[in-house]
């Protein structure tokens, strides 16, 4: 009997590079001349990034100038989630969640899309906020990540653990 081949789908997020892009963005904003005496800024707040600036057209333009960050630095936009902007006195705050694990419900979206288009033979199990996906053939499991890359879903994927 052949041994199964496997690989783990998870959705991680690099702390260091969102940090990296935090900084990043946080300098441009010091700089930038249309950034200039509007209280505009960006940091930590706990587990959460907490930008803000005098009014919601320029808290949403430090949120796009944090995003432009990220990309630069290979972090997915579909691992942060970005509230709207709030009045707090005289500024707007807006809190950025990061997303990071595969819900239940996800999980089972994506096990459900493996059973469905995914060749015959190949398995995925839920396990925590992961899935395991094996299968006896190892060119059946690389359809399987070409299938769910191709995919437009809700989660930033990484694929580890191939044997």
């Amino acid at each position: 009997m052949a041994s199964e081949s496997s690989f783990d789908i998870v959705s991680k997020l690099d702390r260091q590079e969102v940090d990296n892009a935090l900084n990043q963005a946080a300098k441009e904003i010091a700089n930038r001349f249309d950034f200039r005496n509007v209280d505009a800024g960006i940091r930590w707040s706990g587990e959460t990034i907490e930008a803000q600036a005098n009014s919601e057209e320029r808290v949403n333009a430090v949120l796009d100038v944090f995003k432009e960050k990220l990309v630069k630095r290979g972090v997915s936009l579909k691992s942060i989630d970005a509230g709207e902007p709030k009045a707090s006195g005289k500024l707007y705050k807006l809190t950025i969640g990061l997303k990071e694990g595969i819900s239940q419900e996800d999980a089972k979206k994506i096990g459900k899309i493996v059973r469905d288009e995914g060749p015959k033979g190949v398995r995925a199990q839920i396990q925590g906020d992961e899935l395991r996906v094996s299968s006896k053939k190892k060119d059946d499991l690389q359809t399987v990540i070409t299938l769910l890359k191709g995919k437009d879903l809700d989660v930033a994927l990484q694929f580890t653990n191939y044997r």
